[in-house]
């Protein structure tokens, strides 16, 4: 097992270097001048561009630009945002327990649902269940995020009046955040209606960004389970009279999961990408809406350390899902 771990973390440092050459290549890429759009309105003389540009470095060449990037990156310094001059690190912190509250939502309405949807189609292959859900799953799955997500507002928050239209709680509340997490910060504040009030505001965000992991896993594990149904071990199972739930349960769906748990660690990154668009779409105070901030902004330090932590914690998600198979099934952990 430890060979097995050792052996997927020596993936992860080329993973991670090739990940800091995007990064930087990104940044430069995007139009505009970070120093212009520092000075704002009031310009800047061609002498003060030519002292700021030296200051942060961008009188440089690109390569000796991107070594100095990884030497400081190697020491954990990840820079300052060139506009609220606030370490990189220290903002991602404070705002990823929001985007990590709305992505635990999404991702365990999605694989609730999408597991429970693709069991039940699989038993009852080729049913009006089977025909209806499947169906379902490929619209959401074709369904842009944005458009979706718009749709959802003018229903349920315009016509039906039934969730906030934006935010994470409703402005009449104010308490010190504890953990970073409303509905746990809401709980502890002990004021009444508070969680109820963070709860409706994390509806229907949750959902729009749970659409499309959503129909990936059902479809998946509809997929995983008709195979592995028609094996010799789960036709034995039958023969010998076991109950149903115990043939589905313990042999046919553990053996399924494999596929179907790496399917949902490959959501993260789409839940990452679909975070950006609903926080966005929802004014949800997260990391996502904060790249997007930073990249109409040109801040080169926010935009290049925001790419590389989340690709990071995508990169760690993969990891204990690759853990994970050698718990499900021991055999993967001798190859």
């Amino acid at each position: 097992m430890i060979r097995f771990i050792l052996s997927k973390l020596l993936y992860l440092i080329p993973t991670f270097l090739g990940i800091t050459i995007i990064a930087f290549s990104f940044v430069r890429i995007l139009p505009g001048d970070p120093v212009l759009l520092m000075a704002g309105e009031r310009g800047v003389t061609p002498e003060r561009h030519a002292e700021l540009s030296a200051q942060l470095g961008y009188d440089q060449p690109i390569v000796m630009q991107y070594f100095e990037f990884l030497g400081r990156l190697l020491q954990g310094d990840m820079g300052n945002s060139l506009v609220t001059k606030k370490p990189v690190l220290d903002e991602f912190l404070t705002l990823f327990p929001a985007t990590v509250e709305l992505g635990l939502c999404a991702i365990l309405i999605a694989t609730v649902i999408g597991v429970t949807v693709g069991v039940l189609a699989a038993i009852r292959r080729g049913s009006w269940f089977d025909q209806i859900s499947m169906t379902l799953a490929l619209v959401g799955f074709s369904m842009p995020i944005f458009w979706w997500g718009l749709l959802l507002i003018i229903f349920f928050s315009g016509i039906l009046g039934w969730t906030p239209v934006s935010g994470r709680i409703s402005l009449l509340y104010y308490f010190p955040d504890a953990t970073g997490f409303m509905l746990i910060d809401s709980l502890l504040s002990g004021q009444k209606g508070a969680f109820t009030s963070a709860l409706s505001h994390l509806i229907l965000p949750s959902l729009v960004l749970a659409t499309i992991p959503l129909a990936v896993i059902a479809r998946q594990t509809r997929s995983a389970m008709l195979e592995v149904m028609g094996e010799d071990y789960v036709r034995t199972a039958r023969a010998k009279g076991m109950p149903q739930y115990r043939v589905i349960g313990i042999h046919a769906l553990r053996n399924a999961m494999v596929p179907v748990v790496t399917t949902i660690g490959l959501q993260i990154g789409v839940l990452m990408a679909g975070a950006i668009l609903t926080e966005t779409i929802f004014s949800w105070p997260g990391i996502g809406k904060w790249m997007i901030d930073s990249i109409s902004r040109r801040d080169y330090p926010v935009v290049q350390s925001g790419l590389l932590l989340i690709a990071a914690l995508v990169m760690i998600v993969n990891l204990l899902v690759d853990l994970t198979y050698g718990l499900i099934n021991p055999r993967i952990r001798v190859k």
